[in-house]
């Protein structure tokens, strides 16, 4: 058989059989065979006739090819094709080529339904809830994975990543009580799988979504027990991920130090992977964690780093946290017009399902707007975001803003109003502190 050459787009069956015959140097009488003359061989070129499956077969043989290629243009049959297909737009979304993919994803994934091949079904599904989640249409992204899941047993194993990306649209679509079930029944089921990487990747997750909903301390339990179980692992990632977690969450309690501390050893331990995606991250978080020291200078080296290593495809969830911390660094430098453009950039890129991105971005713009003397409009963005914020549970974020809404007031001689604001903070904070807190006060 003669290596198949890739076909041409839009090739009938005619097109092909006289490229082939051509390039095997057959003439049309010397094509012929038995029940197959060159005249009916000529019709079919000339696109006047439909081979029968027997002259496919005895034409295919003379030409060293299979009857299915000569038929189709390719020898792979249906669910073969349809897995090549599924690749190659994976691979796109991969590399950051989204645009046209969405279309012949759900036309995969129909056709994968209708055909009874459930796992090219979920992953056509799991691709276009990364789209719908890039987009920042979390609610969609949420439908599709829960549909794609519907009728799969409950693996925690093997499917670790699609239900790490459930979550994660849980969160954005305002639904993170819904991620930390999830995430609990993940947990519960791999600890008895003695895997301590996987299980401190679920102990991770699971604490960023306690941490949402305002759990800090039991997030805090939960990254302790992973630590020791895992003390003796010599996965980086493990590591990497408890420690980035305990940065994440002593960030969230106010303890910059311990912060900074923890997301520098995962930093040092990325350092060593060709992990670029996470060490760049792991930048953002150092950004972030810097900013609540108000250092400016520190916070834009890291992004500095993050972006360089992002290069030009970057996700659209990353790209919005680095606009909205290079805002925060606008601010603080005293430069009210890029605060208030970064700010709008990012709510630009946010789906008007993520709720959470939203009131960042939106505290970061009402910072911006009233340094800029746009008060009416800073007050407006001050209200929205500490709304949003609020209504999930992010406490200390809440609380923040509040305080910079109360200052601003303050400043423009509205002082009951201010005393008000600053009242409504602390209430957050109280909310936003470790239980230990609440029990001496």
């Amino acid at each position: 058989m003669h290596p198949e050459p890739p076909p041409a787009a839009g090739e009938t069956i005619g097109e092909r059989l006289k490229r082939l015959r051509l390039e095997r140097g057959f003439s049309q009488r010397e094509l012929a065979a038995p029940g197959v003359s060159y005249a009916y061989i000529s019709r079919i070129e000339a696109g006047t006739r439909q081979p029968s499956v027997k002259a496919l077969r005895r034409l295919a043989a003379k030409l060293g090819v299979s009857a299915g290629y000569l038929e189709t243009g390719s020898d792979l049959d249906p669910a073969e094709a349809r897995e090549l297909r599924l690749t190659d737009l994976e691979l796109a979304i991969r590399l950051g080529e989204q645009e046209g993919t969405e279309a012949p994803l759900r036309e995969i994934a129909a056709e994968a339904a209708a055909s009874g091949d459930r796992a090219s079904a979920l992953r056509a599904r799991v691709a276009l809830a990364a789209l719908a989640h890039d987009r920042g249409d979390s609610a969609d992204a949420v439908t599709l994975l829960e549909a794609s899941l519907e009728g799969e047993p409950f693996a925690p194993v093997d499917l670790v990543d699609i239900y790490s990306q459930l979550a994660r649209a849980y969160v954005g679509a305002g639904r993170t009580a819904a991620a930390v079930e999830l995430f609990e029944r993940c947990l519960l089921e791999v600890s008895a799988t003695e895997d301590p990487a996987l299980e401190a990747r679920y102990a991770t997750l699971l604490s960023y979504a306690l941490s949402d909903v305002g759990e800090i301390a039991r997030a805090e339990e939960v990254v302790r027990q992973a630590l020791s179980r895992s003390k003796n692992t010599e996965d980086p990632y493990t590591r990497v991920r408890l420690y980035w977690s305990m940065a994440r969450l002593a960030h969230a309690e106010g303890r910059a130090s311990v912060a900074l501390t923890n997301v520098r050893k995962a930093i040092a331990l990325l350092q060593a992977t060709d992990d670029t995606l996470h060490l760049a991250r792991a930048h953002i978080l150092a950004a972030a964690i810097t900013l609540s020291r108000d250092d400016a200078d520190s916070a834009s080296g890291h992004l500095d780093q993050a972006e360089q290593l992002l290069g030009a495809s970057s996700a659209a969830e990353d790209i919005i946290e680095i606009k909205v911390r290079r805002s925060r660094v606008a601010t603080l430098r005293g430069e009210s017009e890029t605060a208030v453009a970064l700010a709008r950039e990012a709510l630009a890129l946010i789906g008007e399902s993520n709720r959470l991105d939203q009131g960042l971005a939106l505290s970061a713009l009402a910072d911006g707007l009233g340094m800029a003397g746009e008060k009416e409009a800073a007050d407006e963005a001050y209200r929205r975001a500490v709304d949003m914020l609020e209504g999930l549970g992010r406490w200390r974020d809440a609380a923040t803003t509040c305080r910079a809404w109360g200052r601003m007031l303050r400043d423009s001689g509205h002082e009951q109003q201010a005393l008000d604001m600053l009242d409504r903070s602390a209430e957050l904070g109280m909310k936003a502190a470790p239980a230990t807190a609440h029990a001496e006060r």
